[in-house]
């Protein structure tokens, strides 16, 4: 069978031949049923064979198994199956169940004409959804409108849905199309249906209903040949209680449902995702950044309220950061810093420690001119004789050991910006302008901790 696509099932009886039992094993995309064949068992071991029909026929046994036929075909294994576009999906990455159930829904309602309502938490995709059941139809090489109707005010959202005539309100100096007739022959994207005001929503499905409309200020009647796609993040049928949303309209926009999983019922797509955003922005920016396998196991963890939007917004974030770099946990923005791992805190030549700290604590000293330096220094001398301890920017007679007392100045410095923030690490890490992973290797290397855990550890 060269093309078997067509072929729901095949019914075998009598006495099977060797060639039809090679015809079972060789098109395994095809569900065959046994009836009355003589070595059944022999056959029975192929996983395609569906089941076998009892004499007499039994007409709901019949109809089970056609069932089972279709449902062998609906979730039949991708691979090798050709897809509506070879574009199809690619925004709507995941190896999931979940996932895998959206696409299904997809592909099933796409050539059919009815309305669709797209559920699910802001962030998850829905418009994405919307495109994809839109270019799989038979209106793909149409218009594609979206409008998002809690953008728009109120008073505007008419004219923006159904265009107005010259002089039909103040500022309407020309007659201007609404996204119904941009949409013609197309599909119009009604996003955030859930924020339409209840006029509109009146307006809204008397379209739905006649598929006519007129323009604001108009009196002619334009015929509304668009496929309709609605989506919301809210409950509408709690709106509906609230008496907020029409419940004839929730009935004429909720033929076929699709529910969009948010990201944390699907982290096991969080590595394809990251790696789909990746190649993207990489051709949009000429760069890209890598992530450590423990920096992705630790993303795998965060609770991704803003769904994919936050996860791409992180990686663009990152990019920025990092670009042509490895990130690891670490460098991480610490609200995503979900499993603890071992900093690495490279080591330097002291000569280069030394000559780090001796900049740092010099570079906020500016002099307009040398008379002013002078007069400091002069005034310097009058308040504190060298090797003082009131003024440590002053070398002692006697000479110091620099390390030493670099140590104990970053030490001093430590413990003064934990004691104004009472010990909270990332407040005092901020202070210090370090990340709070450095300053903690930083207490464990000084054994700086909370004067009350010092108390209970004795």
């Amino acid at each position: 069978m060269a093309d078997n696509s067509h072929i729901l099932t095949v019914i075998l009886t009598g006495n099977v031949s060797s060639d039809c039992a090679s015809l079972i094993k060789t098109n395994p995309s095809v569900p065959f049923i046994l009836h009355d064949v003589l070595d059944s068992n022999a056959l029975a071991i192929n996983v395609n064979v569906i089941g076998t029909l009892c004499a007499p026929l039994n007409y709901a046994q019949l109809t089970e198994l056609i069932h089972h036929c279709h449902q062998y075909h609906n979730k039949l294994p991708r691979t090798g199956r050709k897809l509506g576009s070879s574009a199809l999906f690619r925004s709507l990455v995941g190896t999931s169940e979940v996932m895998a159930q959206v696409r299904f829904l997809i592909e099933q309602v796409a050539k059919s004409p009815a309305s669709v309502l797209v559920l699910g938490e802001s962030g998850t995709g829905k418009e994405v959804v919307a495109r994809n059941i839109h270019n799989l139809s038979d209106r793909g090489k149409e218009a594609f409108v979206p409008i998002n109707c809690g953008a728009i005010p109120a008073e505007l959202l008419e004219s923006e849905l159904f265009g107005h005539e010259k002089g039909a309100f103040t500022g309407a100096i020309s007659t201007r199309k609404g996204r119904f007739e941009l949409a013609e022959g197309g599909t119009l994207f009604l996003d955030e249906i859930g924020d339409m005001p209840q006029p509109m929503q009146v307006k809204l499905l008397r379209v739905l209903q006649e598929r006519t409309f007129e323009r604001v200020g108009g009196s002619k009647s334009i015929k509304a040949n668009v496929r309709i796609i609605a989506a919301t993040h809210q409950d509408l049928e709690e709106m509906i209680k609230a008496g907020s949303f029409r419940e004839d309209l929730y009935y004429r926009l909720n033929v076929f449902p699709i529910d969009t999983p948010s990201l944390r019922e699907r982290k096991e797509d969080i590595p394809l995702l990251m790696k789909e955003l990746l190649t993207r922005f990489e051709h949009d920016q000429g760069k890209t950044v890598r992530f450590t396998e423990k920096a992705i196991e630790s993303l795998m963890e965060h609770p991704w309220h803003g769904n994919v939007r936050e996860l791409s917004n992180l990686i663009e974030r990152m990019l920025i950061m990092y670009a042509e770099q490895i990130v690891d946990v670490a460098e991480l923005p610490y609200k995503y810093q979900h499993i603890d791992v071992e900093v690495y805190n490279p080591e330097y030549p002291e000569e280069l420690q030394e000559q780090d700290v001796i900049n740092a604590l010099f570079s906020g000293f500016e002099y307009d001119d040398e008379e002013s330096s002078e007069e400091n220094l002069v005034d310097n001398d009058s308040k504190s004789e060298p090797g003082s301890s009131t003024n440590s920017g002053l070398l002692p007679n006697d000479g110091l050991n620099l390390k030493e007392h670099l140590a104990d100045l970053e030490v001093s410095l430590i413990i003064q910006s934990l004691s104004k923030h009472d010990y909270v690490v990332a407040r005092a890490a901020e202070t210090l302008g370090m990340r709070r992973t450095t300053l903690v290797e930083k207490m464990r290397k000084y054994d700086l901790q909370k004067p009350s855990d010092k108390a209970s550890l004795g």
